[in-house]
């Protein structure tokens, strides 16, 4: 199943170990914490102090807590678990019991606190509140280092597991909500704030930057503009420091000199609210208030700096995981899954009408793919034929190819349906080359594959699968550039045949050339299959070898890469198969065309050559 349910219900936070998430940690208005259990898909509610919420005015309740109630794991050790109302909870038993480490770190105004949590919020069933902590996280640096924000505008920090706290709220937020703080991934003592104003009607963006655990502060919005633009979340890129992400009220923005200035980084958003944003693997994740996820795919391309924009770059690929995913059927609100491959990211300083870009694959030195901006002059199409080439963009700037784990495609024999795959095999785990050429200049990198983590698999297995699906390769294209060589020679002698067929002298050399042409042919018989058109044909009109050749190696290129036993078997016979074939051709050129070339010769005619098509 592609989603499934968790803890806790529409609103509020999850935590978990990432590494091993076997217990998910969900919260709910009123102050509701639950605990599910993955191996017995079992739940447990864990209020710190659980009493009715519906119709209970704030001010009445033990705990304050807010719709979105902060729930978080430590860094550090993720069985403790921290859920946020006015005060801020730990747990390390799984919330069997819960310790109050800080005092109320909200205003706690009394009067603020009415029915349905009036006057702010005014909502009857008892879900919404105020003087409550909206944002909570802890430091990933520093052990026992936590920040709390409240959603009246009050920033605390402690430095000792909430021994002790002290408020660093910057100057001016008045009674503004703190939505979201980022502890810096590459500086312990930085830390972003994104505040909120709209419910005092200011909807002016209002992000706050520290170097100093809040010591001071530094607003940092310049070029974020627009209506209604106000700031939701911010985050820092966790391999660049400085390279920020700001969620606002109508979409996402990027600042690449750490704040000092913005820009739009919208691409093909909606225009819609973004609640949240989080990094993972690379992707930049954005939650929407639409209720859905939008993920931008590598932020490698956003992440390099180039060193020059007059030059060719090729920027170096996150390392990826061998998997080669279907479509998921249309509906049920999936979402598009990103194709299969390596995502290659690569900057074109200037585009020419006459510029030649090309990519090229390498493994252990050796070139196995490569795909261009032009497709091949000469390239046809039909059914059961190669598959088109994939082309590179060539514009100018930042360009995106997804590379598809295969080698280079196999070579046909023209207008021949073949009931079989002529993409190359899928490549295996390990280090690859990649180097990108525009007209004279060259830029290369290295992409490293790994294993489906999921499967068992070994090596030494991959290794074997390699050397059998290149074996194949190597046996249908022998056999297609033998096919496609001796259609060459039908050719010339179709063509001598009209050429001469008026000279008396010249009919001894028809005939031998009529025999040779019925020699090619029924030697070529046993190779392909001319009579299929469609994939039903083969009700009625058997496959050859070249079809069984490519049988096998889509049976062997599976992402199971172990070879069996019969797949070896198979393998030895199709190669024995084929030396009786390849020997029968040998055998045709030395003996009958060698004869007719002879007799060719005795009329000062040009002799037929062997041309490769």
């Amino acid at each position: 199943k592609d989603w499934y349910s968790v803890a806790g219900c529409e609103s509020a936070f999850l935590a978990f170990d990432p590494d091993q998430p076997d217990e998910i940690y969900g919260g709910c208005y009123q102050g509701i914490i639950e605990r599910w259990i993955k191996a017995a898909n079992e739940s447990k509610i864990i209020n710190e102090y659980p009493e009715q919420g519906l119709s209970k005015e704030p001010k009445d309740a033990k705990y304050r807590f807010n719709w979105n109630a902060p729930i978080i794991s430590d860094p550090f050790d993720r069985s403790v678990i921290y859920h946020a109302g006015n005060r801020v909870f730990k747990t390390t038993d799984g919330g069997i019991s819960w310790e109050v480490i800080s005092p109320d770190l909200t205003r706690d105004e009394v009067e603020k606190q009415g029915p349905g949590g009036g006057p702010y919020t005014n909502e009857a069933a008892g879900g919404e509140n105020y003087n409550t902590l909206s944002a909570l996280v802890a430091s990933p640096h520093e052990k026992g280092v936590l920040y709390a924000g409240s959603d009246d505008g009050r920033v605390h920090i402690t430095q000792n597991g909430g021994s002790s706290w002290q408020e660093i709220t910057p100057n001016g937020i008045g009674e503004y909500i703190i939505n979201s703080i980022e502890v810096s991934p590459h500086d312990p003592a930085t830390a972003y704030i994104a505040v909120m104003g709209y419910k005092s009607m200011d909807l002016q963006p209002y992000i706050f930057k520290t170097n100093n655990y809040g010591k001071s502060w530094e607003k940092i919005v310049n070029g974020i503009e627009g209506e209604h633009t106000f700031v939701r979340v911010v985050r820092e890129d966790r391999k660049v420091k400085g390279l920020l992400y700001a969620g606002t009220e109508t979409g996402l923005f990027i600042s690449k000199d750490d704040g000092k200035s913005w820009k739009p980084f919208q691409l093909n958003l909606p225009v819609v609210p973004i609640n949240d944003l989080a990094i993972q693997d690379n992707d930049l994740i954005a939650a929407t208030a639409g209720r859905s996820f939008w993920i931008l795919d590598d932020l490698g391309a956003i992440q390099h700096r180039t060193p020059s924009e007059e030059k060719l770059a090729l920027i170096p690929p996150k390392d990826t995981y061998f998997f080669v995913g279907g479509k998921a059927p249309a509906g049920n609100g999936l979402g598009e899954n990103p194709a299969s491959g390596v995502t290659i990211d690569y900057y074109i300083p200037k585009v020419t009408d006459s510029l030649d870009v090309k990519l090229e694959v390498l493994y252990e030195g050796e070139v196995i793919r490569t795909i261009s901006n032009t497709p091949p002059k000469d390239q046809k199409s039909w059914t059961g034929g190669p598959p088109k080439p994939s082309t590179l963009k060539a514009q100018e700037g930042y360009n995106r190819y997804t590379w598809d784990f295969r080698r280079e495609t196999l070579p046909a024999v023209d207008n021949v349906f073949v009931f079989g795959d002529y993409r190359g095999a899928q490549v295996i785990p390990g280090t690859y080359t990649l180097r990108l050429t525009a007209d004279e200049e060259v830029a290369e990198t290295k992409v490293t594959i790994l294993p489906n983590s999921n499967l068992d698999t070994t090596a030494a297995q991959f290794a074997e699968k390699h050397e059998m699906t290149l074996e194949l390769e190597e046996l249908i294209t022998e056999i297609h550039t033998s096919i496609n060589t001796m259609r060459s020679v039908q050719d010339q002698l179709k063509h001598y045949k009209k050429l001469l067929k008026d000279r008396e002298e010249a009919g001894a050399l028809l005939e031998k050339g009529d025999s040779l042409q019925k020699r090619i042919t029924s030697w070529e018989e046993n190779l392909i299959q001319t009579k299929q058109k469609t994939f039903q044909d083969v009700i009625n009109f058997n496959n050859k070898l070249n079809s069984e050749v490519l049988y096998l190696k889509d049976f062997i290129d599976s992402s199971l890469p172990q070879p069996t036993e019969g797949s070896k078997e198979r393998l030895r016979d199709l190669k024995a198969d084929w030396q009786i074939y390849a020997q029968e051709r040998d055998k045709i050129v030395a003996d009958e065309m060698a004869e007719y070339n002879r007799m060719y010769e005795q009329l000062n005619l040009p002799a037929l050559l062997m041309i490769e098509k």
